[in-house]
């Protein structure tokens, strides 16, 4: 099973700049557990202390905010696309 996962460029530097993971994860959960395991770091960057998805961080299978589906016991299956996607805050 492979599970394309985009990283965005604020965290690409954890990545050695690649923009794409390619993992064979059966959850959100396990990406992040994969993703901790290669490229130490990521854990504290996606999640809180409390090891829920922090508030400015955005998940998203196949165009879907995990969220709104399971958060991160959400399911993947083969072909499947998750993009982490760093909220953006600016104005005035």
């Amino acid at each position: 099973m492979a599970v394309k996962v985009k990283i965005p460029t604020p965290l690409r530097n954890l990545t050695r700049d690649q923009d794409t993971v390619t993992t064979d994860a059966a959850d959100v959960q396990a990406i992040v557990e994969t993703l901790e395991g290669q490229f130490p770091g990521m854990r504290e960057r996606l999640l809180d202390d409390g090891g829920e998805i922090r508030r400015f961080v955005n998940i998203y299978v196949n165009g879907e905010d995990v969220r709104f589906l399971q958060g991160l016991t959400t399911n993947l299956k083969d072909g499947d696309e998750v993009s982490i996607v760093p909220a953006v805050a600016g104005g005035c």
